[in-house]
């Protein structure tokens, strides 16, 4: 409550008038946002501007269209499949590994060893790769947990992918509930309760006749929905590179504008002038007449004429800074460091290339963690449950239903392996980290490495070979320094 009364009252920006008190009298403040305001000059930038709803904003229209730009230019564009791939790589890589955390080591092993055979029978690393590079594209990506007895693995689990344009909701008016959020059925609560699926894709041209009346309905728990929602309450997907499409376009006509001047200009061997007036001295010539040349060949100009050449003046010393401000603008809403998405890091030092990798790497990170919920908790759940019905699993009935797990991914290597060495031992040393942590900084699994090791250390007693320890050798260079890394790279 206010402590004091007052009449205050809406202006019509929006601003509220509050009494106060300044030297015993009573004068009226008035709080506006500046940015709230509709002025001749910035009415046209905020023309476009709503209060819809996230799922109002993105219709199936908006997104169709977006889908259809988002895949040309990365189709057309070496920079936006470059930088799809690149997220890709970086987020999947060779694929996750599993591993559990029962109390029976056996039970671990066994179960992680035919999940790994498993998920490479059904190529889960290349679905999951293709499933990322559709979230950048189209925004989403699908996935239907499915039976296929042609698999060579006991358990029959396959992963179908399925393009967005298929889930949609279909034409038929009278199937169309006001909960269906284009092709996603919703309970109460805002939970998916099916997905309906079109037999056919829209785009193929063999199912162009009735393919919004043939769909199927599929529950929720054998649909895979990745997507980053950006707003509350949204249930589709926009292509994360929706904000740079305008971009990219922009740098292709700079691109291409370059070209055609510098092609322009090159077409041009000379030009013959004259300073003489119209119907002067100079000799009559037709206008754009046009002589070829020989070679190595002295010639005589016509009386009173000289002759000039054309300069390429393409590109231009901006070109290069031009093209480096779009491109760190189109990576920006992919958090991606300028030097991830050109290829080159010839700008950069040690030190910001650090520094800028650390960001990537940690949205990398977050990335992995919503995949390990939204996609690979779901498929292993299902891949267990298919193979509790096995008799070669039937140690499986008595474990708990819900196994505690995590999920490895590739490491990340370090530009200076002996300075992350050097600093492994000292955390260790300073019990600030964990064995298990520093394996599952390097994508590996602790138990496995720690076994594989002790192994190796047993095998090379018995030939006689010296099993020792050797401690990390310090790094003099400091990497820091540019003088040092180009020392180093002369070496």
């Amino acid at each position: 409550m206010w402590p004091f009364r007052s009449r205050s009252r809406k202006t019509r920006t929006g601003a509220r008038s509050l009494p106060a008190h300044v030297g015993g009298r009573e004068v009226r403040l008035r709080a506006r946002y500046d940015a709230a305001q509709t002025t001749a000059e910035n009415a046209r930038h905020w023309a476009m501007a709503d209060s819809l709803s996230a799922d109002s904003a993105a219709t199936p229209d908006v997104r169709r269209k977006l889908r259809e730009r988002s895949r040309y230019e990365v189709t057309n564009n070496s920079y936006a499949k470059g930088v799809v791939l690149t997220i890709a790589n970086d987020c999947i890589g060779t694929g996750p590994r599993l591993q559990l955390l029962t109390n029976s080591i056996d039970t671990n092993r066994r179960v992680e060893a035919a999940f790994a055979a498993w998920a490479k029978t059904v190529k889960l690393p290349e679905k999951l790769r293709a499933m990322r590079m559709a979230k950048s594209a189209d925004g989403e990506a699908f996935a239907v947990l499915t039976l296929n007895p042609r698999l060579d693995s006991p358990v029959m689990l396959d992963v179908m992918l399925i393009e967005a344009d298929r889930v949609a909701s279909p034409l038929t008016a009278f199937l169309t509930k006001p909960n269906d959020v284009d092709g996603v059925s919703l309970d109460g609560f805002g939970n998916p309760q099916s997905y309906t699926i079109l037999r056919h894709h829209p785009g193929d041209p063999a199912s162009l006749i009735n393919w919004h009346n043939q769909f199927d309905v599929v529950p929720a728990d054998a649909v895979i929905h990745w997507y980053r929602a950006d707003r509350p309450g949204q249930h589709r997907g926009v292509p994360e590179i929706t904000p740079a499409l305008p971009l990219f376009a922009q740098l292709r006509r700079y691109t291409l504008a370059v070209i055609a001047a510098a092609e322009t200009a090159a077409d041009f061997a000379a030009v013959l002038f004259t300073d003489s007036p119209a119907n002067g001295e100079a000799q009559a010539l037709e206008p754009m007449d046009v002589v070829e040349l020989e070679k190595r060949m002295a010639t005589v100009l016509p009386d009173g004429w000289r002759l000039g050449q054309v300069e390429a003046q393409q590109p231009t010393t901006s070109y290069g800074e031009f093209k480096r401000e779009i491109l760190n603008e189109i990576a920006r809403c992919l958090n991606l460091p300028f030097n991830v998405a050109a290829g080159n890091s010839s700008g950069y030092n040690y030190a910001s290339g650090r520094l800028d990798h650390q960001v990537y790497f940690k949205s990398i990170r977050v990335e992995q963690a919503h995949l390990s919920e939204a996609v690979l908790d779901r498929i292993f759940d299902a891949w267990l449950d298919e193979a509790r019905l096995l008799d070669e699993f039937d140690f499986l009935r008595d474990v708990d239903a819900a196994l505690p797990r995590q999920w490895f991914f590739d490491g990340n290597e370090h530009v200076d392996p002996a300075k992350e060495a050097n600093a492994q031992a000292t955390r260790l040393t300073s019990n600030t980290t964990t064995l298990a942590a520093e394996y599952a900084r390097a994508g590996k699994d602790w138990e496995v490495e720690l076994h594989q090791r002790a192994k190796e250390r047993q095998l090379m007693r018995q030939l006689g070979l010296e099993a020792t320890d050797v401690p990390p050798r310090s790094s003099n260079t400091n990497p820091e320094s540019d003088t040092d890394v180009e020392q180093a790279k002369a070496a």
